[in-house]
């Protein structure tokens, strides 16, 4: 049995774990690994009855289901306990949900992520590895801006759990095929219509599968010093593009870029590459600490970036064919 993530034995948590991420990264979890305890924190119940009908604690014993909300610390106190791993995918992730409702998105991306990290470091898990968006790097929206907030509180917690030794890394991706939200969904219910809503034409975004999302994510726990931003390496392909190979026989309609979207993502701002290294599938962005360089293997055997790097969906040097994307559209 895989231990790649040394997840055997171990006692895992997953914030938002009934949403897309979470359960691929349980599915993926209960395939590869033994973990002692997997828990499932949300606030949906109906969610989670959903998922114990494909995931239930009889076939699989490790598996625990609790209800309970980011925003409160005290259930999370609770919930933590005993915990030694923790993923936090819990989020309000929808742009113009947040841009309508930017109290509610604060309290649970920006207080929530705080309620994550004082938990963790009072209850000594161990490893904390936050789930973050390109729409944090050099955020439009209100939804970006709460999520590089989160960044920030995560990196610094590092500092912030002092002797109790808890360690936080982020780890940074662009648009998951096929999860709540994503525009793949959209365009098969409306391919009947013959016409697809297309915001604009030379629109560019960075694709990943959630396969790919979680296997990365769980690489990440074993490489991790704490305080890094780790970004993959992932193919880039235009909107338009996207359109045609799901419904090659339908017109597009322009309908202009939503409030607080960009016509390109970022996953690494020409400021954040000054201190990001490069490996073979993956960049690390370093945190600002002093005593970083000394902490594990990243720093030393990573390639620093050239100077003005930046890593941007219309400048990837990776794109999606037609093919390459029919191939991860089978799969959702």
């Amino acid at each position: 049995m895989a231990n790649l993530a040394g997840l055997n034995g171990k006692s895992v948590l997953i914030t938002g774990g009934t949403g897309s991420f979470g359960r691929k990264c349980v599915e993926v979890i209960l395939k590869e690994y033994v973990p002692e305890k997997l828990i499932i924190f949300s606030r949906d119940e109906m969610k989670q009855y959903e998922m114990a009908q494909t995931f239930n604690d009889r076939v699989y014993p490790c598996l625990r289901y609790l209800i309970g909300d980011v925003r409160d610390l005290q259930r999370l106190h609770r919930a933590f306990q005993g915990v030694q791993y923790v993923i936090h995918a819990a989020a309000l992730k929808h742009v113009p949900t947040a841009e309508y409702n930017p109290i509610e998105t604060i309290k649970t991306n920006i207080i929530g992520s705080e309620n994550v990290l004082n938990a963790s470091i009072n209850n000594g898990v161990e490893k904390v590895i936050a789930l973050s968006t390109d729409k944090a790097a050099a955020p439009a929206n209100l939804y970006g801006a709460t999520k590089l907030c989160a960044d920030k509180l995560f990196i610094s917690g590092n500092v912030y759990s002092g002797l109790r030794r808890t360690k936080f890394s982020v780890v940074r991706y662009g648009n998951v095929l096929g999860s709540r939200g994503s525009v793949v969904p959209l365009f098969r219910q409306l391919r009947s219509s013959g016409v697809l809503p297309i915001t604009d034409s030379r629109m560019t975004r960075f694709w990943v599968s959630l396969e790919q999302g979680v296997n990365f994510v769980l690489r990440c726990f074993t490489m991790m010093a704490g305080g890094e931003i780790f970004v993959p390496k992932i193919p880039s392909m235009r909107i338009k593009d996207l359109a045609l190979v799901i419904a090659p026989e339908c017109t597009h309609q322009s309908v202009g870029l939503r409030a607080g979207e960009k016509l390109h993502e970022v996953l690494i701002t020409e400021d954040d590459g000054r201190r990001t290294f490069e490996f073979d599938d993956h960049f690390v962005i370093a945190p600002d600490f002093s005593s970083w360089g000394s902490q594990g293997e990243i720093g030393k055997t990573g390639k620093p970036v050239p100077d003005g790097f930046s890593y941007a969906s219309n400048t990837n040097t990776d794109w999606l064919s037609p093919e390459r994307l029919r191939g991860m559209l089978d799969h959702i």
